[in-house]
């Protein structure tokens, strides 16, 4: 008997046939019925294996031939010739291909279950992507920055989202923590070429840009980098809100170990572990009602070494303003870690957020800020706190987290070339 043969060829031959075949037989003498029962079966069953001859080892050799085709070898020459025809952006799922090297890679954490108001945010990473589809690289040139970042001299690679369990915050912040720790221990792909950089040394490392998600991923982000670097990184926040918030402000009768994290309170869980560099971080954008009767939420980040700049002071010293407090603050050689909450612009502009508050910075005036920031060591960044749900019909809420995102990569790029002269006759923005 051959493989794979029908079932009824495997059976007794006074059984191969349906009960209604042989009843068509029923008037027909012993002899004929037996006759037709001998002669009819080997016929049937010659024709089948006819069939299989013929079909089977074509079937296998198309099989085989695909086979060969995806497995064949490519040339470096023709895969960058196929990555110029079709490959305008690189998604890779970075987590379970660790010989794809990058310098920066975008990564999605979509978690929300640490919020304290309103959830959503586990939809922001495929908000941003999806406001994201006009960033091309063949039309990606930055004129502030005179550079295409998708095309100097790193290697850009949306890397996919963490998979996060939303039912369990102590099991999703240690998927966090590994996963940032995977990525930002990898090599990165930039070994020398054309471009001079800085650094090309042994100790550079990968840059990960988070699509938050709630702000709590900025936690796990950063024990991370302290693990990578070894040391404690300034924090620049750009936020509505303080994020330096003591859990036990919270209510003090349900309190557990997995209810102190939230999207309010990892810096200060961060800072009471060492994370941070006291002294040398900074909050940009505040105007959020504080607790309690008096200055105590203040006097707390005091101690956790903040400079706190609020949205007001906008008015009073102008985007420039704001720009050289924070460089005279953090300088441009310490390892910064920017963590972006898009509820620093007005929700009139950007409505799709967790927690808006009223009197925010405009889009054009957050992405000036940033821009006249471009020389901070930036190692790690995050864009937080898009909740699409609550967005426009315009989706303005991820059109301005994407156009953030686009800023962040080109300083990151532009900061580790070396400076160069480039003349233009163009007025420069700032």
């Amino acid at each position: 008997m051959l493989p794979g043969e029908p079932d009824d060829l495997r059976q007794p031959k006074q059984q191969r046939f349906p009960t209604e075949f042989s009843a068509g037989h029923a008037k027909l003498p012993r002899s004929k019925r037996q006759e037709g029962m001998v002669r009819s079966p080997p016929a049937f069953y010659i024709f089948l294996v006819f069939l299989r001859a013929i079909f089977l080892p074509s079937v296998s050799a198309h099989d085989h031939q695909e086979e060969v085709l995806s497995s064949a070898h490519v040339d470096e020459k023709e895969r960058d010739e196929l990555r110029d025809r079709w490959g305008f952006d690189r998604h890779v799922k970075c987590l379970t291909h660790p010989e794809e090297r990058f310098d920066i890679g975008i990564i999605g954490a979509p978690f929300d279950t640490a919020v304290t108001y309103r959830p959503g945010a586990r939809f922001g990473p495929r908000a941003i992507r999806a406001a994201s589809s006009r960033q091309t690289s063949f039309r990606g040139f930055n004129t502030r920055a005179s550079m295409n970042p998708y095309t100097s001299w790193a290697t850009i690679i949306d890397c996919g989202d963490i998979p996060i369990t939303p039912f369990d915050n102590a099991v999703a912040l240690t998927q966090m923590s590994e996963a940032f720790l995977q990525l930002g221990s990898y090599l990165p792909a930039y070994a020398g070429g054309p471009h001079t950089l800085r650094d090309i040394g042994k100790d550079r490392k990968p840059k990960l840009i988070t699509l938050g998600g709630d702000h709590s991923v900025a936690l796990p982000a950063l024990r991370a980098l302290n693990k990578i670097y070894g040391h404690p990184i300034a924090v620049l926040h750009f936020d509505a809100h303080l994020d330096t918030w003591d859990p036990a402000a919270y209510s003090k009768s349900w309190r557990s170990q997995t209810s102190d994290f939230t999207h309010g309170s990892m810096f200060w869980i961060a800072s009471n572990e060492g994370l941070i560099l006291n002294g040398s971080s900074v909050h940009a954008g505040l105007r959020t009602r504080i607790g309690g009767d008096g200055w105590d939420d203040y006097d707390d980040d005091d101690r956790q070494g903040f400079l706190r700049l609020s949205s007001d002071d906008i008015d009073e010293i102008g985007p420039n303003g704001i720009i050289e407090a924070i460089l005279a603050r953090i300088g441009t050689e310490t390892p910064t870690y920017l963590s972006i909450d898009i509820d620093v612009i007005d929700p009139g502009l950007a409505p799709g957020t967790g927690t808006p508050e009223p009197g925010g910075w405009t889009t054009r005036e957050m992405i000036r800020i940033l821009r006249g920031i471009e020389g901070l060591n930036v190692v790690g960044a995050d864009i937080v706190e898009v909740a699409p749900a609550y967005d426009n019909r315009g989706e303005s809420t991820a059109l301005a987290a994407a156009q953030l995102v686009y800023e962040v990569i080109t300083s990151m790029v532009k900061r580790e070339l070396k400076p160069r002269v480039v003349k233009s006759s163009r007025k420069d923005e700032l």
